[in-house]
């Protein structure tokens, strides 16, 4: 298992000019690191939705990768964005789980299911060929460089813990992100 800031700080080192739609926990992490804040959009108050978000954006603007930080606990509630993103097979999306075992942003309860299920085995059988897993730092950073410039759709599940104190969320910023995303993406 590794740390998720860990796998935060080796994904925003091969970011480039990515745009990143995180969800609750994720967007924690990424919100310390994230050189680039007009290329963010944290989801917050959808649970369950950032991949679906992100798939909105890879179809709109296939010229930019888009990288999707998701929980586990966020993708069991919207398990069939797996069968609509392999259906749509956008060639620019990485979709990165955060599989904790729990839904830490709501007090930690534990995710249905937890150690019983196999979400890569999961993306794989709804069609997304490109399904990695990684319990290990030094291999995701291994194999990272190649994976966020394959063809996509990728989805790539991480077996993360997290330290005791975590970054403070910023609630309410959505609209406000969506708005910065969205100017930087027309140009402006």
């Amino acid at each position: 298992m590794m740390s998720a800031l860990d796998a935060i700080m080796a994904i925003n080192a091969e970011r480039g000019d990515a745009v990143v739609v995180g969800t609750m926990t994720p967007s924690r992490y990424w919100g310390a690191v994230s050189p680039n804040p007009d290329l963010d959009l944290p989801v917050f108050g959808a649970m369950g939705k950032a991949s679906s978000v992100a798939l909105g954006l890879a179809l709109a603007r296939p010229d930019k990768r888009v990288l999707v930080l998701d929980g586990d606990g966020a993708l069991l509630m919207n398990l069939g964005t797996l069968v609509t993103i392999a259906s749509q097979q956008p060639a620019n999306l990485v979709h990165f789980v955060f599989e904790d075992g729990a839904y830490v942003t709501t007090g930690g309860q534990p995710v249905p299911g937890a150690g019983k299920f196999n979400l890569a085995d999961m993306a794989r059988g709804a069609g997304i060929h490109e399904s990695y897993e990684f319990d290990n730092l030094e291999d995701l950073v291994s194999e990272l460089p190649v994976i966020v410039t394959k063809r996509g759709p990728v989805f790539v599940a991480l077996k993360v813990s997290h330290p005791e104190e975590q970054p403070e969320i910023r609630v309410g910023k959505t609209g406000v992100a969506m708005r910065r995303l969205a100017a930087r993406l027309r140009g402006e």
